[in-house]
């Protein structure tokens, strides 16, 4: 897994848009050669580690939880697939169970382990821009995808925007965000 990472975070109930969006990047990014890590989550998460599959890269998944307790459990088969190629990782002890208060603990990993941090459809509170807070301070860049103003569902991100963070319309976007001239 030696290779450029970035991470793509967003809603867990993310709108058909942000799921064909993470997804659309994480396959062309890992097409490229880039690591896409994100949270196995609901929704855009487990959308972007399908992308970075379906593009041939691998991916890694940090949990909330212990590495042997996969959550959501739907998730178990997308686990296994990423475990083929790729990781399925946690900071805390196996058996822990995804409590919530783990999530934002998950993130600044997630970040950590990334060169650039993109969030997807993130609402005013979302734990997504816990893990843009994290980038920042761990000097990454933030990257975020302009969606919907009508639905609210995306004001989280359009701030991130507002203050700076770099708007991705595709994974070109992102490659000359990491100085990587697109092929």
């Amino acid at each position: 897994l030696d290779r450029p990472a970035v991470a793509i975070v967003g809603s867990r109930a993310g709108s058909p848009y942000a799921l064909a969006v993470a997804e659309q990047l994480a396959a062309d990014l890992a097409a490229r050669g880039i690591l896409i890590v994100s949270g196995l989550a609901r929704g855009v998460d487990s959308a972007a580690h399908r992308g970075a599959l379906a593009g041939g890269g691998p991916t890694i998944a940090v949990l909330g939880s212990g590495a042997d307790v996969i959550y959501p459990p739907e998730h178990h088969a997308l686990a296994s697939q990423i475990i083929e190629t790729g990781v399925v990782m946690s900071e805390f002890v196996p058996g822990t169970p995804p409590l919530p208060r783990f999530f934002p603990l998950r993130n600044r990993i997630i970040s950590g382990l990334s060169r650039a941090v993109v969030v997807i459809e993130a609402g005013e509170k979302s734990g997504s821009l816990i893990t843009a807070r994290s980038a920042l301070e761990q000097g990454r860049d933030v990257l975020a995808v302009p969606g919907n103003v009508l639905s609210g569902r995306n004001r989280g991100a359009h701030s991130l925007l507002r203050d700076g963070a770099k708007i991705v319309e595709s994974a070109d976007d992102i490659l000359e965000e990491l100085g990587m001239a697109p092929n």
